[in-house]
């Protein structure tokens, strides 16, 4: 059903996150939380936001927790369903049972967001909605079929992990870019994505 843009609806309940900065704060667990679920944070950012949550999987897999086994293909997962849910225009997003419950230690989530926080409040200060015309309603899809595209690697990858970080922080900067209306992000994500691929085919042809 095409008539609902999933970025521009709004629930009545909650306010989808507007900043990098509102996105950790809803990453982050709760006092007196042990771990921190795919569901716990879905509860908190809503599911009506679709950059927004894909910013969740690519945010931990810049972060330090890329490092544990097994979490790119997890996020590939939920980067994969969320942005096919975009491209079909669903108002609101759906996850099977078993990625709502995967968790991780609150303790790693906390030291993640820490980490992050400086890098996400440079971002957001510098955003400023340039570019618009790259993230409009007509061409954004281009944006969430890239996303979807990149993620289909990560299972393959995870055997090296930096490449996942760096296709998960073009993944971050082109949600982000969506989710603020900041086409220069978008254009920087595409062009690092870009970048990864290259260097990957030069590797793998043995070019350098």
């Amino acid at each position: 059903m095409m008539t609902a843009d999933p970025e521009t609806t709004e629930t009545t309940s909650k306010r989808s996150p507007q900043s990098l900065g509102e996105l950790l704060e809803a990453m982050r667990p709760g006092e007196g939380d042990t771990r921190v679920s795919v569901g716990d944070v879905l509860s908190r950012v809503g599911d009506q936001s679709f950059a927004a949550v894909i910013l969740v999987p690519a945010i931990v897999l810049v972060s330090p927790i890329s490092g544990i086994p097994g979490s790119p293909t997890i996020g590939a997962l939920i980067t994969m369903l969320v942005s096919i849910q975009a491209l079909l225009g669903r108002r609101h997003l759906w996850l099977p049972g078993f990625l709502h419950r995967r968790s991780v230690s609150a303790k790693k989530m906390t030291k993640a967001i820490d980490w992050l926080s400086k890098p996400a409040g440079w971002m957001d200060r510098h955003s400023s909605g340039r570019l618009r015309l790259l993230t409009s309603r007509p061409v954004r899809p281009l944006a969430f079929a890239a996303v979807t595209l990149i993620a289909l690697s990560w299972p393959f990858l995870e055997i090296l992990p930096f490449v996942t970080s760096f296709f998960a922080g073009a993944v971050a900067m082109m949600m982000f870019g969506v989710m603020t209306r900041d086409g220069l992000y978008l254009l920087a994500g595409y062009i690092q994505a870009g970048l990864v691929v290259l260097a990957l085919v030069s590797l793998w042809s043995g070019l350098i």
